[in-house]
């Protein structure tokens, strides 16, 4: 989100999953799809809150992340919905897909595909249940998903606790992406803006 009055800019990753043949296994005349579909949300769902530091990896990330914004603010899952992480687009049956929707422009691809990819992977080898998808107003249904956090830092200290992470990404990668991204953070917070002094002037 490089302008304050502009939306920010995200990296929307399109997930489907074919078998040798190169069949869509998440076809289905239901835009909810399949089984294996449902499962792949499941995983996708109960891992974005851990893993979100690699979708939002920097300090400006977050601010990309605001009610009606059309950016995602939790783990949630809906046909054909813009307001929701996870959207299932309408269409022919075999175009039958996930659109992941939380990741920012400024997100690692190489990373934040593995970690699609994982969560996809976890949710079926455990059938994972993705719950009902929204309709209407992601954003008005928040009692009803999983929030995600809300800061940098606090996203940072989810993904040290992750044990899902530690497997997805090896755990010596996540020890060093934790380092730096603690570093990047503590440089963040100290840094005093020129919003910090017109507040100062305003309250002296």
């Amino acid at each position: 989100k490089p302008y304050a009055e502009l939306a920010g800019s995200g990296m929307h990753i399109h997930v489907s999953l074919a078998d040798e043949a190169g069949t869509n296994q998440f076809a289905s005349d239901d835009p909810a799809g399949t089984p294996l579909l449902r499962h792949a949300i499941g995983g996708l769902k109960a891992t974005m809150a851990e893993s979100l530091l690699v979708f939002a990896p920097n300090g400006n990330s977050y601010r990309r992340f605001r009610s009606q914004s059309y950016a995602p603010i939790a783990a949630s899952w809906g046909i054909n919905n813009r307001s929701v992480s996870l959207r299932i687009p309408t269409g022919p049956p075999s175009s039958r897909h996930i659109e992941h929707r939380i990741a920012g422009a400024d997100a690692n691809p190489y990373l934040a595909a593995a970690v699609v990819l994982a969560g996809v992977e976890r949710g079926i080898a455990l059938g994972l249940d993705p719950g009902p998808p929204v309709t209407g107003n992601g954003y008005a249904a928040l009692a009803q998903t999983t929030r995600l956090p809300p800061t940098w830092h606090e996203a940072i200290e989810r993904a040290a606790g992750s044990a899902f992470l530690a497997d997805a990404l090896g755990e010596g990668f996540l020890k060093i992406y934790l380092a730096i991204k603690r570093q990047e953070c503590a440089r963040f917070s100290a840094e005093v803006t020129e919003l910090d002094r017109s507040w100062y002037l305003h309250s002296a």
